[in-house]
């Protein structure tokens, strides 16, 4: 079995939602690092202000991050599908041999 093209806009979905996983992953670790400076700040001289800060940048990180990431994820799925299609037409697609 040989792939010879791929849907362009199937590969751009399938990697913008592992892309914008992957954000939601990264972003409850920022937000989750964020508290944590936020609390530690609210022991020294910034006081509450300082732990504000840091909680609205972890919430920031858990809304904008997968957001990004999806957005890129999905440009970049499309970009890579356009390309393989055409260089599967010129030196042929990727061989993948199933078993049933």
């Amino acid at each position: 079995m040989v792939v010879k093209s791929v849907g362009v806009m199937s590969v751009a979905k399938i990697l913008g939602v592992m892309y914008a996983t992957i954000g939601l992953i990264f972003g409850l670790i920022i937000s989750l690092a964020a508290m944590v400076g936020g609390l530690a700040s609210m022991q020294s001289e910034l006081g509450a202000e300082g732990g504000m800060m840091g909680a609205l940048f972890g919430v920031g990180a858990i809304v904008l991050l997968p957001v990004i990431y999806g957005a890129m994820g999905f440009i970049v799925g499309a970009i890579a599908g356009l390309i393989y299609n055409i260089f599967a037409g010129i030196v042929g697609g990727i061989r993948i041999e199933v078993q049933q």
